[in-house]
Formats: structure tokens, sequence, C-alpha cells
């Protein structure tokens, strides 16, 4: 729950940096500028939104390092998952490999993709049941939405200076809460709490980094919890197709209290092999493709 509520913290972050107009930003890159109008619209708007929606289409590999404790005490070093991700329709389904990102018992990875050959089949039949898990996906969905809408007067940008990643040039931009921002909403009200850091990609004007923290304790539902100021954030995007800039890495650091528990969580994750798989009745083809290449393979092997 703690993480989910800060991601959200996250996703309102990047879509309000979206509405950012590059050509906006003033000539001089080695000074602060005049704060740019985050009003005006771009394809990067269009490009978020896509990128959300190909979370659900594309399948990746992800390493996910959770670290107890922050610092050099942590002897032990993080906790290390790395799985297979690929989208099910209502759902994600993940699927365990190894450190090697390869699968660690052949029977069990295909029992595996069985289960989601099974899950596919399921998303992608209509009935009662799947009328209303897709319903309740778009509910969220539009949720999302509306929250994201609010972003679009929630900060104050004011353009930085411009950097290099690889042979790309990004902008950088300071991001700040708009003091005139009036929340509408609980969910909204969390923006006046966070800072940081963006960077558009020049060539695209899609966003590719985002750095931030919390500044203000952050509370949520009556007794439920507490996110701790000093919380922080930060995320990296590549291009994987035309407009679609997807994360390749996020990081989570923060500390919070749920109920009557103190937690501290430090998280990262590295996303990578992204490929797109489509929707469920697309999918269903390409695994079963894959399974029968597998059987195939451990018959010869008898």
């Amino acid at each position: 729950m703690m993480k989910i509520f800060l991601r959200f913290v996250l996703l309102g972050s990047l879509v309000a940096l979206c509405t950012l107009t590059p050509s906006s930003k003033p000539a001089v890159a080695d000074s602060d500028g005049p704060p740019v109008d985050s009003t005006q619209f771009t394809k990067a708007v269009a490009g978020l939104k896509q990128a959300e929606q190909a979370l659900y289409l594309f399948e990746r590999i992800e390493r996910v390092e959770d670290r107890k404790a922050s610092g050099a005490g942590d002897a032990n070093g993080p906790d290390v998952k790395v799985a297979r991700v690929f989208p099910a329709g209502t759902g994600i389904a993940r699927i365990s490999l190894g450190p090697d990102s390869k699968p660690v018992n052949e029977a069990a990875y295909r029992a595996e993709l069985e289960k989601l050959v099974g899950a596919l089949n399921w998303a992608a039949s209509s009935g009662k049941q799947q009328r209303e898990a897709y319903e309740k996906l778009q509910k969220k969905q539009k949720e999302r939405a509306e929250l994201i809408d609010q972003t679009k007067n929630a900060f104050i940008f004011t353009f930085l200076a411009q950097e290099t990643r690889g042979d790309r040039v990004l902008s950088k931009f300071r991001m700040e809460p708009n003091p005139s921002y009036k929340p509408t909403s609980r969910m909204a009200s969390i923006f006046s709490k966070v800072k940081g850091y963006v960077w558009l990609d020049d060539a695209s004007g899609q966003m590719a980094r985002v750095e931030g923290d919390v500044t203000d304790d952050i509370s949520f539902g009556i007794f439920l919890g507490k996110i701790y100021k000093g919380s922080h954030f930060k995320q990296e995007r590549y291009e994987y197709g035309p407009g679609v800039w997807l994360p390749t890495y996020s990081q989570y650091d923060f500390d919070a209290r749920k109920l009557f528990s103190q937690i501290s969580v430090h998280q990262k994750t590295f996303a990578s092999h992204y490929k797109r798989v489509g929707p469920p009745a697309e999918a269903i083809a390409l695994v079963k493709a894959e399974l029968e290449k597998l059987n195939g393979s451990a018959t010869a092997e008898k």
C-alpha cells in the first residue's frame, strides 16, 4: 500500500511535467529562466498516456532490489527478485526467474506459462466476470486520469540547463508546488508536498527522467499511515517505440508508518527486454508457440 501510494506521487509528477512546452524555455542554458507555462499541452501528454497503456501491451523483465536498511550497515545486501512481467488483460502476471534472468526450473517455468495461457484465455473471453473485471480496471484508470488532470496546475516548472544522456540532449527543469493551486481531492493535495527536478528529451519532447523529494509528512486514511518527510524517488525512461517511452529504472527510498508499525523501504527496479505482446487475444498465440517449443525441447532430451 505504501509503495502504491508513493507511486501515485511519482505518476502525478511525471504527468505534470508532460504539460510543458520545450520550445517555451529561455535560450539561456546555464541559469534559471522564468517559470514555464505548464498549461500548454504537447505531444508529451499523449506520449505518457500511451506509455501507461503500453505497460498492458509490453512484456518485460524486472529486477527488483529491496534493501531493509540504507547505508553500509546492511551487511546482508539487498533482497533481489527477478521476474518476467507479462500483461494479462485486467492484470499483470509475474513469472519468477533466476539471477541471470533465465528460468531456474524448466518444468516449473512451463507450468507458469500454462497458467498464463489460462489467464489470457479468460481475459480474452466475453462474460459477466470479464466485463466486471475490465470495468473495475477502467474505473481505476479513470481515477488516475482525474488525478493527472489535477497536476496541470499543481506545479511550477523553471528551466535550469541542458544536459546530455548518451547521444540525446535533455532539458532540466526545477519542479516546485504552485502556491495558488487548490486541490480538489485528498489525493491531489499530496502535490503540495513534493518538489524535485524533471528532464525532457529535446528531440521528442518526452519525459526522460524525474527525481523528487517529499517535503512534508503525507498522511493517508484517517489512521492508516503516513509517509515521512525526506522520502525520495527517481525514474529513468527510454524510448522503446515511436512515442513510447517506458521506465527502465525506478527508485523509492522512504520511511513510513502503517497503523502502528514503522516501515523503511529502499527499493530499486530495473526493467529491460521490453517486447510488445499485444492484448490477450494476440498474446495467447505467442505464449502457446513458446510452450510448444519448450515441450519439443523437453521431448527431444528424453
